[in-house]
């Protein structure tokens, strides 16, 4: 399964079209897409969904590439990312439609299969598929495998065999595997009165999430991740590590070997950086805007990560050069989550004053 999985290509370039009509998204020097956050949607006075879904479309017109939502059961209550996808598919035409990202391990992979290439059709070959194992730092997480009936300390294990499973199903249509956690013998989205099987428009990419800890950007763990993300996925997406682009290149080149050592390049894989950031006049507001924002968002858990790995917060020329400086680290997209109540204001200062500046 792991060498047939490695041969996917990322979203900057050369990705198999399946001879379906698409949009055929225009691409950029620097892939610069939005979070539009679908917890605040929930939490927040004056942002819901049709704020949300307008926000989408605005992102769109002001010259985004992506727009995104992200998941996660009950540990941090939002509204469901394949459903919110599918609303953003008919108030958009040409930004790609991500999941920062989809726990995936949680997800019944048949089900998921037949969901995400639903999706991909109605969104005329739109999509990018980020999945992630899931943060058990997080007690309520780990109550949400054991509330699906799943061991959480085999999540590794378990979104791994999953995800081969749907990226099977969304390539041929078609799967056998047999592992620990999944076994199925010649499942199929035919049955032969269907012209063809239920495929999506093209293959949709996958980025691989993996937040190696700080200071142990070498080592067996990440050896391990860096082949997970590296034969697993078209792409790496990570968080949270804002104040060292030296950990993001040395995790870019154990992804590289990973790689080398079965063959492939890396000239069409993805590196994608979730970035929260604020901007503001003056860099201490901003500062203080993230802070607060932060610690209302992830009560309990913002300690966690110091506000300065969450991302840059500052002026729009601080904001430009961290980006520039993650770039030359190897980082080839960027999906923006922005730290305020004012997701439109953000969202329309980032396009005037730092996204022209990206082309």
């Amino acid at each position: 399964h792991r060498t047939a999985l490695a041969r996917g290509r990322g979203p900057s370039c050369g990705r198999r079209d399946r001879g379906r009509s698409g949009t055929g998204p225009a691409r950029a020097l620097m892939h610069v897409g939005v979070n539009l956050n679908n917890r605040e949607a929930l939490i927040a006075p004056g942002y819901g969904i049709p704020e949300l879904l307008d926000l989408g479309q605005r992102a769109e017109e002001l010259g985004f590439d992506s727009v995104w939502v992200g998941d996660s059961l009950f540990s941090k209550p939002r509204y469901e990312p394949l459903t919110l996808l599918a609303a953003l598919a008919q108030r958009t035409r040409r930004v790609e439609l991500g999941t920062a990202c989809l726990v995936t391990s949680l997800r019944e992979p048949i089900q998921l299969a037949q969901a995400w290439a639903t999706l991909d059709v109605i969104s005329s070959g739109r999509t990018i598929l980020g999945a992630c194992a899931g943060n058990v730092a997080e007690d309520a997480v780990k109550r949400e495998f054991e509330a699906v009936g799943l061991d959480w300390r085999r999540r590794m294990t378990i979104f791994e065999e999953r995800l081969r499973v749907v990226r099977h199903l969304l390539r041929d249509g078609r799967v056998t595997f047999h592992g620990e956690h999944v076994d199925l013998d010649d499942v199929a989205f035919h049955t032969g009165m269907e012209p063809a099987p239920l495929l999506p428009v093209r293959e949709p990419p996958v980025w691989v999430v993996a937040n190696p800890a700080i200071g142990k950007a070498k080592g067996g763990d990440v050896s391990r991740a860096a082949r997970r993300v590296g034969l697993l996925g078209d792409g790496w997406l990570t968080c949270c590590r804002a104040r060292h682009p030296e950990e993001t290149e040395a995790f870019v080149v154990a992804v590289g070997a990973a790689r080398a050592e079965e063959g492939l390049g890396m000239g069409s894989f993805a590196v994608a950086y979730q970035v929260t950031m604020t901007l503001a006049d003056t860099r201490d507001e901003a500062v203080a805007a993230q802070r607060a924002y932060i610690d209302g968002y992830y009560p309990g858990f913002s300690d966690a990560v110091a506000l300065a790995d969450w991302g840059p917060a500052g002026t729009a020329a601080d904001v430009l050069d961290w980006m520039r400086t993650f770039a030359a680290a190897g980082v080839t997209a960027f999906v923006c989550r922005f730290a305020s109540l004012d997701q439109l204001g953000q969202v329309e200062r980032f396009a005037s004053d730092v996204l022209p500046r990206c082309r």
